[in-house]
């Protein structure tokens, strides 16, 4: 499928315009063709190479993707360095930038989904490190259906931004969750991700729950990782992700009615 790329600059209430990189499939000969939507949130260092790369990718299977520049606040829209400046100014943004603005810039970027007349509709969410923080906060929205969270940072320790409330209020999740951890993932360790699945768990949340064995953070980033970077495992957890996606926003499937009842216990 071709991808047409564009960008758009909307205003926030910080007095800041944030860009939305928007990825939108094309399929020639069918002008009026309608895809779900997608929010694809970056890590610390905004809308780099590999950031680009998986949106194209998410977008070549039939989704129309926008990447947000999420430093609005503070810089322009262009990625920053990975590097060690680069690294700095990143984190040191991450808690200086309000809850309230994170989740002012996703539901921005949902509104802009919903509007386009090439849109069905239907959002999901996926985002690495800062970003699978940021798309399980977009799953607060009901609008959001899905959403992949690849080591959601800070989300077992509430320190996003001025401390936030994610894993509290994840009764309010309605859409279906995929959680995807190395098990070497230091800044989310197993202490951490035991809270954020068993506190799902007791919120009723439709989960999926992966650790993957041996694999480091950030492993999906596929330029200057540190050489943490697992193209094999990127793999297996990307088709995750289009099976999610396929079956939650492509299907309509209707609104959930309850549990499915518990399963024969047979051989």
């Amino acid at each position: 499928m071709l991808i047409k790329e564009s960008y758009v600059d909307v205003p926030t209430s910080f007095g800041t315009n944030i860009r939305l990189f928007v990825f939108h499939p094309t399929v020639p000969g069918y002008p009026n063709a309608k895809f779900p939507g997608v929010i694809a949130w970056s890590e610390i260092y905004q809308v780099t190479g590999p950031v680009s790369r998986i949106a194209k990718q998410i977008a070549g299977q039939g989704y129309i993707v926008v990447a947000p520049s999420v430093y609005h606040n503070f810089e322009g829209p262009e990625p920053l360095a990975y590097d060690v400046e680069g690294t700095d100014r990143g984190n040191e943004y991450k808690v200086k930038k309000p809850v309230k603005s994170y989740d002012e810039d996703n539901k921005i970027a949902t509104d802009y989904l919903t509007s386009l007349p090439t849109c069905t509709g239907r959002i999901g969410a996926t985002g690495m490190c800062l970003g699978g923080h940021l798309a399980f906060r977009a799953a607060l929205d009901p609008r959001v259906k899905a959403a992949v969270c690849f080591f959601g940072t800070d989300i077992h320790t509430g320190t996003l931004g001025d401390g936030d409330d994610s894993l509290a209020r994840a009764g309010d999740i309605k859409g279906e969750l995929l959680m995807i951890f190395g098990t070497h993932d230091t800044h989310v360790p197993p202490a951490g991700r035991d809270l954020i699945r068993q506190t799902l768990r007791d919120a009723g949340v439709r989960l999926n729950f992966w650790e993957v064995w041996g694999a480091q953070h950030a492993f999906v980033r596929d330029e200057n990782s540190k050489g943490r970077y697992d193209p094999a495992v990127t793999k297996v957890t990307m088709d995750a992700l289009f099976e999610l996606f396929g079956r939650a926003l492509k299907l309509d499937l209707g609104e959930p009615e309850g549990p499915a009842g518990e399963p024969e216990h047979v051989c």
